[in-house]
């Protein structure tokens, strides 16, 4: 049991839902670090301390980490990709980007895991008191896919497992087997909402009908960027007509599981999580 947690806290309702999970299980101090624009302020009523700063800046962050008392910590939700473009780094943070040969999420998110731990605290796997958010395979809704949507599915997770191994992204919209959108720097829910607009008068559906798969990739270090799926990226998929959607099952977190699901049903959208088998795999 992890008595004294830390969670480096993003943008959304993950940092929330993982300090209030957390707490449930019996976490008895936490600690965490705040984005300025970034993380929401509530965060603040849920856990013990915060230090609020700016991204990019690596010595206050590792100070405060260093400060806290807490031998682990979780990266929980993501940072604005536009933002990562107007950041000003302190001289720490360049230094540590200055002896990466690539710069991608595993590289920077795994140095940064190796400066913490250079301060004494280990970074956690993201799924980390979120083990009941993670479904099993099976169909998770009331409507099952139909047989285009299950084809389309097959093939997402072909093509999202291809991409993703790449660290290009972890989601696909595909309609009628066709590919519409792959996940680029702009993050899931505009690759979804640009490949339904794509999608829209495309094939014998016409207006909707694609299908989003997302998965972690082969390798994929399951300590950051795990593949979450929320009541925002629902809002994503009904806003771009998509109909079914395919998760990796036991590697991708709901958040708010019930209430995902609920919304799911009232939309008429399909969820099925499948088993992939993995390779090489970092868990």
């Amino acid at each position: 049991m992890v008595e004294a947690l830390g969670i480096i806290a993003g943008k959304g309702n993950y940092p929330l839902i993982l300090a209030k999970s957390a707490r449930a299980q019996g976490v008895k101090r936490i600690f965490a670090v705040g984005f300025k624009g970034e993380t929401d302020k509530r965060l603040a009523g849920l856990v013990d301390e915060i230090h609020w700063q700016y991204v990019g800046q690596l010595s206050p962050f590792l100070n405060a980490f260093e400060r806290s008392g807490v031998s682990g910590a979780v990266m929980a939700g993501q940072i604005t990709p536009k933002n990562l473009f107007n950041l000003r780094f302190d001289k720490t943070m360049r230094e540590m980007l200055s002896k990466l040969p690539r710069k991608n999420a595993d590289t920077i998110f795994g140095a940064i895991g190796d400066e913490l731990r250079g301060v004494g605290v280990e970074l956690l796997p993201a799924s980390q008191f979120m083990e009941s958010e993670m479904p099993a395979a099976g169909l998770l809704t009331t409507r099952a896919p139909n047989e285009q949507e299950r084809a389309d599915i097959d093939y997402g997770f072909d093509v999202a497992k291809a991409t993703s191994g790449h660290n290009i992204g972890q989601t696909v919209v595909i309609k009628d087997g066709v590919v519409l959108a792959v996940e680029a720097f702009e993050g899931t829910d505009a690759a979804i909402i640009r490949g339904g607009k794509m999608g829209r008068g495309r094939g014998e559906k016409g207006g909707g009908g694609a299908v989003v798969v997302k998965v972690a990739r082969r390798g994929h270090d399951m300590r950051f960027d795990i593949p979450v799926v929320g009541l925002r990226t629902l809002k994503s998929i009904a806003k771009a007509g998509v109909t079914a959607l395919g998760i990796e099952a036991g590697r991708t977190i709901l958040l708010d599981r019930d209430a995902v699901l609920a919304e799911a049903n009232r939309m008429h959208l399909a969820i099925e999580a499948r088993e992939v088998a993995h390779g090489n795999k970092q868990e």
